[in-house]
């Protein structure tokens, strides 16, 4: 086996990604701290094509050299828009007929690998703050709670590690039917 260049795997430029379809999924980050942490978002944001990220509250916003660093470009390359207030922006999009899906651990969730994907509907995933989650008024105006299984002895995983696992399993949902 060789590694393969950059080069050679075919990945699209900026505004190649632009004009390309997108998986029918937005990305709502709700008062997230680490700029590191927004910028591991949106790189993975482009690696599955999602349509659209809302920073929302206290969520930082591009241009930043932090969320750059682990950005690397893909804030060009997704489609965002700062929302002060995430209940406003649920309200929005429900009104689009969008579904929302809190990513958090409640009374009731639905496991992350038992969630089914209606393919005629558009989702919104919301992350909450590293420390205190997405927001109780946030969750209760959700559509869905999904829980990722955890089964060590830590409560919670890294906003980055969690939306790398949430939109992979639904980017295969979506786009392998």
């Amino acid at each position: 086996m060789r590694k393969l260049k950059n080069s050679e795997l075919g990945r699209f430029n900026v505004e190649e990604f632009k004009k390309t379809d997108k998986i029918p999924l937005i990305v709502i980050l709700d008062n997230i701290r680490s700029l590191n942490n927004i910028g591991s978002v949106f790189r993975t944001s482009d690696a599955f094509l999602i349509e659209k990220i809302y920073l929302c509250g206290i969520t930082a916003q591009p241009p930043h050299k932090d969320i750059h660093k682990t950005a690397l470009g893909a804030t060009e390359s997704v489609a965002w828009e700062y929302v002060e207030d995430t209940l406003q922006l649920i309200e929005r999009l429900n009104g689009l007929n969008i579904e929302i899906v809190a990513i958090e651990q409640v009374e009731g969730s639905t496991m992350l690998q038992d969630f089914n994907i209606d393919p005629n509907q558009k989702y919104a995933v919301i992350f909450g703050n590293e420390v205190k989650g997405v927001q109780q008024e946030v969750v209760s105006a959700s559509n869905y709670c999904i829980e990722i299984p955890q089964f060590g002895t830590k409560h919670s995983l890294n906003i980055a590690v969690s939306t790398g696992i949430v939109l992979w399993d639904l980017f295969k949902k979506m786009k392998y039917r």
